[in-house]
């Protein structure tokens, strides 16, 4: 495989992802209550988290280990930036709650449960 879909399916979709949650929640931030806003973005973003790797993935035929490593560059990048642009930049103290620790383990559970469902060689 070439290092460059390897760069598009870890770096390239995980940031991409984050980035429209991120970008959805600046623009929601003052009309919905911040209580449920993680909720609403979860709802709502959580097919396209499932979606994107799907549409990647399923005519492909790499490892158990290709999807894990996609996996957690998705989660690396949505904790890192998540305490840096979020957490850091905007004082958020109280920002990790139940939404936000759901919301990683569907990061990190969408690409490697995908990639192997669709995504590895029929046995």
């Amino acid at each position: 495989m070439e290092w460059k879909t390897k760069l598009i399916d870890t770096l390239g979709l995980g940031f991409v992802i984050w980035l429209i949650g991120y970008i959805a929640s600046i623009l929601l931030w003052g009309f919905v209550s911040h209580d449920i806003l993680g909720w609403i973005l979860f709802v709502v973003f959580t097919p396209l988290m499932a979606y994107l790797p799907y549409r990647r993935f399923r005519s492909r035929n790499e490892t158990a280990g290709y999807y894990f490593l996609v996996a957690l560059a998705w989660l690396l990048i949505a904790v890192v930036f998540d305490y840096l642009f979020i957490v850091k930049l905007f004082d958020a103290k109280d920002y990790y709650k139940l939404d936000i620790f759901v919301y990683y383990a569907v990061t990190f559970l969408a690409p490697l449960l995908i990639g192997l469902k669709y995504g590895t060689a029929r046995r």
